[in-house]
């Protein structure tokens, strides 16, 4: 087996949808996909009812990347794609993705505190059932920033802002998951949990049970997070 060094990530390549589709998607660094696996499908096809595959991996050979639910941040609900541009993220792969699954994507420039784009959106972004996490200082363009506060609030999404510098500590990359109960929860690293005020974590709380989780030498090593770290599977169970 190659070695591969971010497969801690499967969000990247895998994604699910209530709609009963799994997508597969064209990956940036070569040494990512063989994270790829057939094993994985095979099991979802067995346990839960699937649809349609998409593989999009074709992609790849010309250059173009579309990294699952790293690059998208997914609102199933309402059928909404947030995107920033990326090097990750090839605009004509999003848009035929969108197409096929009769989904609306918008695209935002997001920078870094270094002035560089934002690799993958669900670092700047996180959607839960009536909130977002959202870092605004990273939008720079002003109507970008309008657009895409107008249709998370008009979806019934409340606008929970961070700052670039907790952006950095991963405050963005955050997953909000159910339990069989139907109770909700918030899993984050602890660098993220750390990096937020108190308001911030009350106006979390009451929203979902927060869990935080120590990663750090996943977090300095790959510049990944807890969100990376989970594929969900919104799939019916058979």
């Amino acid at each position: 087996t190659p070695v591969k060094p971010s497969a801690a990530f499967p969000n990247n390549w895998l994604s699910t949808s209530p709609e009963g589709i799994v997508s597969v998607f064209p990956m940036y660094a070569p040494n990512r996909r063989p994270e790829k696996r057939d094993d994985i499908l095979k099991m979802l096809a067995e346990k839960f009812v699937v649809k349609d595959l998409q593989d999009w991996s074709e992609f790849e050979v010309e250059g173009k990347f579309l990294e699952g639910t790293g690059s998208m941040v997914i609102d199933h609900e309402n059928k909404v794609i947030y995107t920033c541009y990326s090097p990750r993220t090839d605009v004509s792969v999003l848009e035929k993705f969108a197409n096929a699954n009769k989904v609306r994507a918008i695209i935002f420039f997001a920078v870094d505190n270094n002035g560089h784009p934002v690799y993958h959106t669900n670092v700047m972004m996180t959607l839960g059932e009536n909130f977002a996490i959202l870092c605004e200082e990273a939008i720079e363009e002003e109507w970008e920033l309008i657009a895409v506060r107008q249709l998370l609030e008009s979806s019934g999404h409340e606008v929970i802002r961070i700052t670039k510098e907790q952006m950095h500590s991963f405050a963005g990359n955050m997953l909000q998951v159910k339990n069989s109960k139907g109770e909700k929860f918030l899993l984050m690293s602890q660098t993220a949990f750390d990096s937020l005020t108190e308001e911030q974590k009350e106006e979390l709380a009451a929203r979902s049970k927060l869990l935080s989780i120590r990663i750090p030498v996943v977090e300095k090593t790959e510049g990944g997070s807890v969100r990376c770290m989970i594929a969900e599977i919104f799939l019916v169970k058979k």
